[in-house]
Order: C-alpha cells, then structure tokens, then sequence
C-alpha cells in the first residue's frame, strides 16, 4: 500500500463512521479504499481487483458500471433531476409504480429512500388502516424470531436480532415474536415442510390469542437475511397468509433484501402462491446504483384513506419521495429483467455454483449448507470467536469481498458472475476455512484483541 493510500485511508477512518461498524476495529484491520469498480470487480487504489460476492450489502444485481442504467440516468439527468412528488408528478414515477403493479398485483404505490423507510412505511399505513375503519385496538405487530426489518425505531421494533435492538429497547414499542421457521431447526426426521407448518402453528396460537390487538404480520419470504441467511420453506407463507385472512390482520413481505429474482421467483413470495397486502421493495430494486424503496398495497387499504379528512390521509414522507433519477434506474433495471431473461439465466448460474461449491458443503467443518435461488449460506463449526472478521479478512487477502455473519458465510453475487469467479470463491473459501481452523491465518497471528 503506497504512503498517499495511506494517508487518505487515515483521514477517512478519522472523518466517516462507517456502518455496522465498532471503529475501534479498524485499528487493526484496515479499511479497504475503493476507487473505481465494474462488472462483479471492485478495485482499490494501488489496482488490487476483489470479487464483489455480496453485489455491495446485497444491491449490486447486474454488475458495477452497467452500462443500460448508467445511461438510463444520463438521459434523464438532462430532463429531470427532482421535483417534489406531493401534489406533483412525473413520467418515471408515473411507469414504474404501473410495471411494479403489474407484477405484483398491488395497484398503489409509496416511496421511501431506503429499506428501514419501506418498513416504516408499511408499519405505520397498516395501522393507521384499522384506526381509520374504526378497529382503533389493532396496534401491535407479528414478526419472526432472528428476524430483520431496519434499524430505525420503528422497525427495530419488528428486529429480532440483539446485536442491533438491545440498546435501543427503551424506545421500541413491544410487539409479538412468533417462531421462525428455518429449516435449519429440523429435528432428526423432520422435512424442511415440517418446520414450517410447525413454526405455523405457533403463529395460529398467537393468532387465536391476541388478534383483536394485532394490526400485521411481517416476515422476510423464504429467507431471513440477518438471522444468517435462515431459509425456509414456502408451506409458511401459505398458511401465515390463511391465518391473516382468517383473524383480519395484514400480512406484510418484506422483499427488501429477496426481490427481483434473488430467491429464484421475481419476487420470493410468489413461490408459495399468495399475496401480500403490503409489499416492501429496495435494495436491488436501481441495480445498487441510487437509494430508492417502495411499498405497494391493495386497493382495500388505499380506499381507507381516500376521504375529505386530511387526518385519514397517509401523511408520510420523505424529501426525495419518488426521485425521477432513482425511478429511471429502477426502469432500467425492470427492463433488463424482461428483454435479457434472467431469471432463466439465474437458474443455470444457480446450478453451476452450486455444482462448484459442492467442494465447500463437503469440508469438515461446513454445516447446513443450503442454497435458495442466488443465496448461498453454510454454517461453521469453529471456536474462534473471531471467526466473522478472521474470515473477511482472509478472503480479502485473495480478492474475495465475503462478509459473514457470525459463524454463517454466505454468497450474494451479481448476477454476472462467471466460471472464473466461482472457481475463485469456491478455492479461496476453502484455503481461508483451513487456515482458520489451523490457527495459521494471518489474522489469528496478530493476535488481535478484537471481538
């Protein structure tokens, strides 16, 4: 690393506080600077080149530097950068909430910025649906154990994961949690099916118990991101949407993190045959490219709010609400899926990495490996309690971005990867896992005091 890289690097470590981040960390591991990227290839400053195996916190679905939605924003960047979207309108906003509605049958559409805004979102219309048809009791939300939704108050308050809510307690509204229905929790003959109409009965109990007070139930379909990449089996969905049609409570998809064919299906929770009444959309949704999220309902809940009472109105929003250069992208980005057939494409990417990573399910210490569309997830069986770090910065060191969470490592490319990529992954994987279990990784002999 040449001195000026140096340098730049510690002005930013003493300026920008990064994300998820305890700071204190990258004292001893360095914060990697990236000047440029394209296709699934980011580089840093001194032209070392690393795999983007998780498409930039899960966004990047067609590569960097794509050259349709690049140019897509071009050409409306010479016609309309914003305008506000509260008693004006625009062309591209106009068409793809039209696209959006077609594909998921959910004919009104509502923009936020960022995924933690779309769950806001939908939290707050699902209440304040009830309290306008009169059901002012129906306050409280259902959601999955080890599950994740946002870091802001309220969706934190549907967050199951003690890392990110624990701190935050005193300011969250208490909700329900009902069990999850990862397939990981199979007992010895059990299916993945069995786990899941378990884990639905659990949920018609609370159901049968307390609906009167419950306004929505929100889960991640087919698979919980946070929870370490927890798949499970559509039976779920199909009885979770049964159970909120028989006790008139919503049920809300949060398809942040699984839209746009990351699961195998355009949108996840199309493989269990249902409809959601709120839908959640960001993340993929402009190709990693602009912050841009989404939420689409019925005509049943946009009709509650139609009234002469401003108060019944949805009086929700955020300054750049339905941004015409982020909706272009999310155009774009809708395009390539129609004229370029992914989601076909996907399905022999799918079969092909995961013939290659048949390697990595065989090492000793890999458990529950598993794998739902263009998600790839397996445990590991170590004691290192600095596993996460020790593993991200191994693969760094040969070009891979990996990020785990906790003991689970996962891949979450773009959809452009390669033979030569996959075979990059699938070897540095397995040195990176010998070399943790060994004791012999360069992290380990740092002898860090990191957690």
């Amino acid at each position: 690393m040449t001195q000026h890289t140096q340098d730049w690097l510690a002005r930013s470590r003493a300026a920008v506080w990064h994300p998820c981040t305890q700071m204190k960390r990258h004292e001893t591991l360095p914060i990697v600077p990236i000047a440029r990227a394209d296709g699934i290839w980011l580089e840093d400053f001194d032209g070392k080149r690393y795999i983007d195996a998780v498409s930039s916190w899960w966004v990047n679905l067609f590569g960097h530097n794509q050259p349709r939605i690049k140019q897509a924003i071009k050409d409306q960047l010479d016609t309309l950068e914003h305008v506000i979207l509260a008693g004006f309108t625009h062309q591209p906003v106009v068409a793809l909430s039209e696209k959006l509605a077609a594909l998921s049958g959910l004919g009104h559409a509502f923009y936020g910025s960022d995924g933690a805004s779309a769950t806001e979102i939908a939290l707050k219309m699902s209440f304040h649906y009830w309290r306008n048809i009169g059901q002012n009791g129906k306050q409280r939300f259902v959601s999955l154990e080890n599950s994740y939704h946002g870091e802001t108050a309220g969706a934190l308050a549907v967050t199951d994961v003690p890392l990110f809510s624990t701190t935050y307690a005193p300011l969250l509204k208490e909700n329900f949690r009902v069990p999850s229905p990862d397939s990981r929790l199979a007992a010895v003959g059990e299916s993945a099916e069995d786990v899941a109409l378990r884990a639905a009965d659990a949920l018609a109990a609370l159901l049968h118990e307390n609906h009167h007070d419950i306004a929505a139930l929100i889960v991640e379909p087919l698979v919980q991101g946070a929870a370490g990449m927890a798949m499970y089996h559509p039976a779920y969905l199909q009885r979770a949407r049964a159970l909120c049609d028989q006790y008139q409570i919503h049920l809300i998809a949060d398809e942040i993190a699984v839209g746009f064919g990351r699961t195998g299906t355009f949108f996840a929770y199309q493989q269990a045959d249902i409809t959601p009444d709120f839908l959640c959309l960001s993340k993929g949704i402009t190709g990693g490219y602009l912050p841009l999220s989404c939420v689409l309902t019925s005509d049943t809940v946009y009709q509650a709010f139609y009234d002469d009472d401003i108060t019944r109105g949805f009086l929700h929003s955020h300054s750049y609400t339905g941004n015409p250069l982020a909706c272009r992208a999310a155009l774009e980005v809708l395009a390539i899926f129609e004229e370029e057939s992914v989601l076909a494409r996907n399905r022999d990417t799918a079969a092909r990495f995961s013939q290659h990573l048949s390697r990595v399910a065989a090492h000793p210490a890999v458990r529950h490996f598993r794998q739902q569309g263009m998600i790839w997830a397996f445990d590991v069986d170590c004691t290192r309690h600095d596993f996460a770090v020790a593993f991200f910065s191994g693969m760094l060191s040969r070009g891979c971005l990996v990020r785990p969470i906790g003991k689970t490592v996962y891949f979450m490319p773009p959809y452009i990867i390669e033979e030569a990529h996959m075979l990059q992954l699938v070897e540095s994987t397995c040195a990176v896992l010998d070399n943790i279990l060994a004791g012999t990784d360069a992290y380990q002999r740092q002898e860090s005091p990191l957690p």
